[in-house]
């Protein structure tokens, strides 16, 4: 495992390094970051990394943290997935306090900007179709070719893109580009486009605009606008790093400084949010908030506690260098926040009735058991102990095996901070299924762990029948069978999908304590793992506990 401990903050990192030479040199005077998601769909683990950068970075320097929605595309966006970002971003535990921004805020201004750049010469408008766009754009190893409406007039430009503006044309039919490099190795300077014409009402702005900028055209000027000091993003905007620039050098507006690091990949998980779309377009998974995915949602729904995501973000910490980080390492930070936050509960996922048959008829009593057995002060939790009780089938066999420490005819077993029980028969259904074990107790031995001498090394959980209450268990696993999805290639989802990755097991029994607890209310099922009552289902179709992680 990678670095453990738990962190304050990010550490030294080259973000930083940089931010102190600007502070120190007075390229500017303060902290400003910000976070920019394009609402087009939900957040994921990726993006946790980013939120945790970019907030953790303006607070070491005291400085302060937008939240952004680059709302560029009516097409894809909806208030729904601004939404559920915000709300995300809250769970995680950060703040924007009243910094909350849009780029369409920025239509106007962003407008004037490409005016003023048409003015300079800097841009014109295109009649080539977007295919044409492209076949003249070029390759990585071959130039682009000049568009034949490069060198229109400024005047003519200035007509064209207003009449644009006004809706004359058709979409498709004209775009506005920058004026640049077409022979440029960087294809993002290849006259990039800047506005193009979508006749699609905006979820904000609605109708106004029938024009809309790009994302490359709206993001280094929507920093400028808000006086972000320090653009925090990942790897992929490297290359687009000189455009942006090049944009706001030649509008003569504030820079911002732009310093990429590493996105995070996990194995057995996919971080990009096209490929998640996929996941719920065909229906693979029940939505976004599937506790398979690696939506934030997803996590929460699973019973991810948040501290623990953050906790992991800190750990990997900050570098360029891209590299894939096993799966189980996230899993060892959130095990190590459940195994010490979580209460613990017995539950029985595939019950069978086990009757004492020596306990007086109508006698109960009440079992004091530790709820958080790895705290200082454990508190404990009242169980009754009855002689008609349900164990887990799995922790009974027909057949004596040395290596078989539970429950079969003839054999000691200890049940859970009660009494120690020797098994005597079992009962069959018709079909030769398990329908009841029948056992003895050993009075005097509820504190006993050995008899006649020896140690009893069975020890198995139950419940009592009238004690407890009916729940369903969803048990979750990777939705991915291989390490690496995206490097599966010629594979489609339906190949790499792991086919056992949720199971649904109805009619399992628990405490009966469980009714008082909340949606997202984290537990431990002793000796089966962590599990959180589902934050959705859990409120209309009684207890429904999704399994986090087991215990190892």
């Amino acid at each position: 495992m990678e670095n453990k401990d738990k962190k304050e903050g990010l550490g030294s990192n080259f973000i930083k390094s940089f931010i102190e030479e600007d502070l120190k040199e007075k390229r500017f005077d303060r902290v400003h970051t910000r976070f920019p998601p394009e609402p087009n769909g939900y957040l994921h683990i990726g993006h946790a990394k980013a939120i945790t950068i970019s907030y953790e970075t303006a607070k070491e320097f005291g400085g302060v943290y937008n939240l952004r929605f680059d709302d560029t595309n009516p097409v894809k966006e909806d208030t729904e997935y601004e939404e559920a970002i915000k709300r995300d971003i809250k769970w995680l535990g950060y703040d924007w306090e009243d910094r909350l921004y849009y780029a369409s805020d920025y239509f106007d201004r962003l407008y004037e900007f490409a005016v003023l750049l048409i003015k300079k010469g800097y841009a014109y408008v295109c009649d080539l179709s977007q295919d044409q766009v492209k076949d003249y754009r070029g390759s990585l190893t071959e130039p682009g070719k000049e568009s034949p409406f490069r060198n229109r007039s400024v005047e003519e430009n200035l007509d064209l893109f207003e009449r644009m503006k006004n809706g004359e044309f058709e979409e498709g039919s004209r775009v506005l580009r920058a004026k640049i490099d077409m022979s440029s190795p960087n294809i993002n300077m290849r006259d990039p486009v800047m506005y193009r014409i979508l006749k699609k009402s905006h979820h904000r702005t609605e109708n106004k605009w029938v024009i809309y900028p790009s994302y490359d055209f709206t993001h280094g000027q929507s920093d400028s606008i808000e006086g972000i000091t320090h653009s925090l993003c990942d790897i992929s905007f490297e290359n687009h790093r000189p455009l942006y620039e090049w944009f706001l050098e030649k509008l003569d507006i504030f820079r911002s400084r732009q310093i990429e690091f590493a996105r995070l990949n996990l194995t057995y998980t996919i971080t990009s949010k096209r490929f998640l779309k996929q996941l719920v377009d065909q229906k693979i998974v029940s939505g976004w908030d599937d506790p398979r995915m690696p939506t934030i949602i997803g996590l929460r729904r699973r019973g991810y506690p948040a501290e623990a995501i953050i906790e992991f973000m800190k750990s990997v910490g900050v570098s360029k260098k891209e590299n894939v980080i096993n799966i189980e390492n996230f899993e060892y930070f959130i095990r190590e926040n459940l195994k010490k936050s979580c209460p613990r509960i017995m539950a029985v996922l595939d019950p069978v009735k086990l009757t004492v048959k020596n306990y007086p008829d109508g006698m109960s009593e009440i079992i004091e058991m530790e709820t958080y057995p790895d705290k200082e002060n454990p508190g404990f939790r009242k169980v009754l102990f009855e002689k008609d009780l349900f164990v887990e089938r799995s922790d009974y066999q027909d057949n004596d095996d040395p290596s078989f420490y539970r429950l079969a005819p003839g054999k000691y077993v200890k049940l859970r901070k009660s009494y120690i029980v020797k098994c005597l028969s079992a009962v069959k259904n018709p079909d030769g299924s398990l329908a009841e074990i029948i056992c003895e107790y050993v009075p005097e031995s509820k504190h006993l762990t050995e008899l006649d001498g020896k140690k009893i090394k069975g020890i198995i959980h139950w419940v009592s029948q009238s004690d407890s209450t009916e729940c369903t268990v969803r048990l979750y696993d990777r939705l991915f069978k291989v390490e690496n999805p995206l490097d599966s290639k010629g594979l489609d989802f339906s190949e790499l999908i792991n086919c056992d990755s949720f199971k649904e097991i109805k009619k399992c029994r628990i405490e009966k304590c469980a009714e008082s607890f909340k949606p997202e209310d984290r537990v431990q099922f002793e000796r089966t793992g962590y599990f959180c009552l589902d934050m959705k289902d859990s409120v209309k179709n009684g207890l429904i506990f999704n399994r986090t992680l087991t215990l190892k």
